[in-house]
């Protein structure tokens, strides 16, 4: 991961929000599946993505964590400080809006977890045909290709490309969206051209990546709040591994999880009681559904086939 975090003290937090309050020229509350995070900020291309990403929360909600963007040229590129207490995260030097949204769904997430029992995934989650499934992985596996090259089918709905939250009634893991419109690559059209329209609209940021409305392509109605896991998909690219598709059971994709910290790089506490809760959130989600690894060194379109015969939409 390309930005360090640091746990501090309250102390510490108040000593920094004194510090840099003079900075500060937006205060937005979003709401985050039922948390006001707030974003306090000076930087006016940070307060419109952020107001594009999420649904606006009410000013005379009190919020629950924040975020400060803030520039420290005595500080180095891209450090987190984060209070655990206060749920106070203060991000200096970042200029990727991609690590601000997930840093802002981790300080809900962080929050969600300790007290309700709600549990962050980083990965898309999806409907086909009413049955929802999960893709995870790492870094370059092609979750966000295969998210949106599953898109291209209608019976396809989408509740999130990135991130999602995890809740267990009974038997049952119900996911649910969080965000307002979608961030992506302006390479995806270059990969499917069906979103070519959708990549053309959007301005990019410095990165090459822009906040978009997904509705403009897909519509309105496959766009889900919630839906039930059926499937779980783990990708990976290994050119050494001869097998395209592997089924695998819930004790061995936990350790695969576990060993890659369960795929989240942006988790800002990492204790024991923490690991705990999370592995045994993602042991139940794991024994109840059909886990399956997709290998997908082939092309886009070859492993694509390989997923929706997994989901049942060939």
């Amino acid at each position: 991961m390309a930005y360090s975090v640091e746990l501090i003290s309250m102390e510490q937090k108040e000593e920094l929000a004194e510090r840099y309050g003079g900075q500060v020229l937006y205060e937005i509350k979003a709401e985050i599946y039922g948390c006001c995070i707030k974003l306090l900020t000076g930087r006016s291309a940070v307060k419109n993505a952020w107001e594009e990403s999420f649904y606006f929360a009410s000013q005379n909600i009190r919020s629950h964590g924040r975020l400060y963007v803030l520039e420290e040229p005595a500080r180095k590129a891209n450090e987190v400080c984060y209070d655990p207490h206060s749920k106070t995260a203060f991000l200096f030097n970042i200029d990727y809006y991609g690590w601000i949204k997930s840093l802002a769904l981790s300080v809900a997430g962080d929050i969600l977890e300790d007290n309700h029992g709600i549990y962050s995934v980083h990965g898309a989650c999806l409907d086909a045909g009413g049955r929802g499934l999960c893709l995870l992985g790492g870094s370059g596996a092609g979750k966000t290709t295969h998210t949106y090259g599953l898109l291209r089918e209608s019976r396809v709905r989408v509740v999130s490309d990135d991130w999602f939250f995890g809740r267990i009634f009974g038997d049952d893991i119900l996911a649910y969206g969080s965000e307002k419109n979608f961030y992506i690559r302006a390479d995806l059209a270059e990969i499917w051209v069906e979103f070519a329209g959708l990549v053309n609209r959007a301005v990019m940021d410095e990165k090459g990546r822009a906040v978009v409305d997904l509705r403009w392509v897909i519509g309105k109605g496959r766009i889900l709040p919630l839906t039930t896991m059926e499937n779980v998909i783990l990708l990976k690219r290994d050119a050494t591994q001869k097998e395209t598709v592997r089924v695998l059971d819930g004790a061995q994709a936990l350790q695969i999880l576990e060993e890659n910290g369960y795929y989240n790089p942006h988790l800002l506490v990492h204790s024991d009681f923490k690991r705990h809760i999370r592995s045994r959130f993602f042991a139940k989600l794991l024994d109840s559904a059909s886990v399956f690894e997709v290998n997908t060194i082939g092309t886009p379109e070859e492993s694509q086939r390989e997923i929706r015969r997994i989901v049942g939409i060939e």
